[in-house]
């Protein structure tokens, strides 16, 4: 495939035959034995329907056809999936892309279906630079319907994908998934629910929402999630929150340790994003509100995060332009707005009167039984249909970073120390006092009321 992305028209050319795009295609039913370390690896290109897909040959050796020029909202259907057994499996897929920035979700019954894994696609260098995601899932019983759907916030192509494989009977979970501690989830849950509710006054907007307001904390080239215990091995951030935090920075660190730059004083979670530079200068933050909302249809099944969770969104490999209009841009906010763009169209310039901004959005379910994953995204998902279920059947609060940087911009623009303005990313590691985030979950976003950064109405 060429690195130059086309839609082609809606008839395929396989093997001589003219093939109408929808048209079914011969089933190849999957059976997982309940064997120990079973593999069953399934062809992308045998679906039985598809919308917006192309089947085309893959460059190396061995890797036969694949399914590729797919989108947002594209999907493949197979049918007759006899999946066996219901219990835990590692599902994976083989995949490439020269621009990352969504995901797959696989599911069951119907493209609304249950999720029953998500896999997050990070640009691997290429339409043809294939790699293998994995995620946990857990199977239901007999035969199924299954739909891989695409998603993504941007509206070009973003995934090939060669083969999908479920493997079953494993006797460890992947190296990366972090499983939290049952009896501390179960404790911190009781004490949840047990909390009363503090009734929200007549008045009070009825929108799901508190907040911490943080200020710049430090820089350092350290990830405590991307690079545990390696200090310098990442790019440079720029930390919001907690004081202490480095490489080694772990959940009981980040509590044992109540300087923040954020308030309230409980929140002594460690937040942080890509140093931006201007002419090779740093432009810190002047503020930050991190706020916790719902974006769901029926925001009172939300609960805490329980401590140490960790994820990360945005794709800090994701390098291509970002000119006017794209999704998930830095934008211009007060008197005057955009005034312009940069010489490269990358990047806004504002009126003098306006303010550099930013708003990046994380994920809101979660699979209930991680702190984290191999990706830092695979343990949580978006909740593109208003709900959670499935794969990540738990609502969580949406946490959404708002950035203000003390600068204009000029037709030079800006550089991240991640690189292009695509590449901006930001990390969450929760370590909340339990009560402080149990009170603002149960009053602001179950009782779907705005609360300030103090937690009252």
């Amino acid at each position: 495939m060429s690195e130059v992305r086309r839609r082609r028209s809606p008839l395929l050319r396989i093997a001589g035959i003219t093939v109408i795009a929808l048209a079914a295609v011969t089933v190849v039913a999957m059976r997982f034995a309940n064997a120990a370390a079973t593999t069953v690896t399934v062809q992308a290109e045998a679906f039985s329907a598809m919308s917006g897909a192309q089947v085309e040959q893959t460059v190396d050796a061995g890797g036969g056809q694949a399914v590729g020029y797919l989108s947002n909202g594209d999907w493949l259907r197979y049918d007759g999936v006899e999946l066996g057994g219901a219990g835990a499996v590692t599902v994976s897929a083989r995949v490439a892309s020269a621009v990352g920035g969504g995901t797959v979700e696989l599911r069951t019954g119907a493209l609304t279906g249950p999720v029953l894994a998500q896999l997050t696609i990070s640009a691997t260098g290429g339409w043809q630079a294939w790699t293998t995601l994995s995620g946990t899932a857990e199977l239901p019983a007999g035969p199924q319907t299954l739909f891989a759907v695409m998603r993504s916030q941007g509206g070009g192509d973003f995934v090939n994908i060669n083969w999908f494989s479920v493997s079953s009977g494993t006797a460890t979970e992947p190296a990366g998934w972090v499983k939290l501690d049952p009896a501390k989830w179960n404790a911190q849950l009781a004490a949840f629910n047990a909390l009363p509710m503090d009734p929200a006054p007549a008045g009070a907007v009825r929108v799901p929402e508190f907040n911490a307001t943080c200020t710049y904390s430090h820089s350092l080239k350290d990830d405590p999630i991307v690079f545990p215990n390696l200090p310098g091995a990442s790019h440079m951030h720029s930390f919001l929150g907690n004081r202490s935090t480095s490489a080694s920075s772990t959940a009981d660190t980040l509590l044992a340790n109540a300087g923040t730059s954020c308030a309230p004083a409980p929140d002594l979670s460690a937040y942080w994003v890509p140093t931006l530079y201007e002419r090779g200068v740093a432009v810190e933050p002047k503020g930050v509100v991190v706020y916790y909302g719902s974006r769901l249809t029926d925001s009172s099944k939300t609960v805490p995060f329980p401590q140490g969770f960790r994820m990360i969104a945005g794709d800090a490999k994701l390098q291509q332009p970002t000119p006017a209009g794209s999704v998930n841009q830095f934008y211009c906010a007060g008197p005057g707005g955009e005034a312009g763009r940069s010489a490269d169209g990358n990047w806004p310039r504002c009126a003098p009167g306006a303010t550099l901004m930013f708003q990046l959005v994380f994920q809101d379910c979660w699979d209930g039984t991680h702190l984290d994953s191999p990706d830092h995204k695979s343990h949580v998902a978006y909740s593109y249909t208003g709900t959670c279920g499935g794969a990540f059947p738990v609502a969580i609060p949406s946490i959404s970073f708002v950035l203000a940087y003390p600068t204009s911009g000029s037709a030079d623009g800006f550089t991240l120390s991640s690189g292009m303005a695509s590449s901006f990313h930001g990390d969450s590691f929760l370590a909340w006092e339990n009560t402080a985030q149990a009170k603002r979950v149960k009053n602001c976003v179950v009782q779907k009321a705005k609360c300030n950064t103090a937690g009252g109405f």
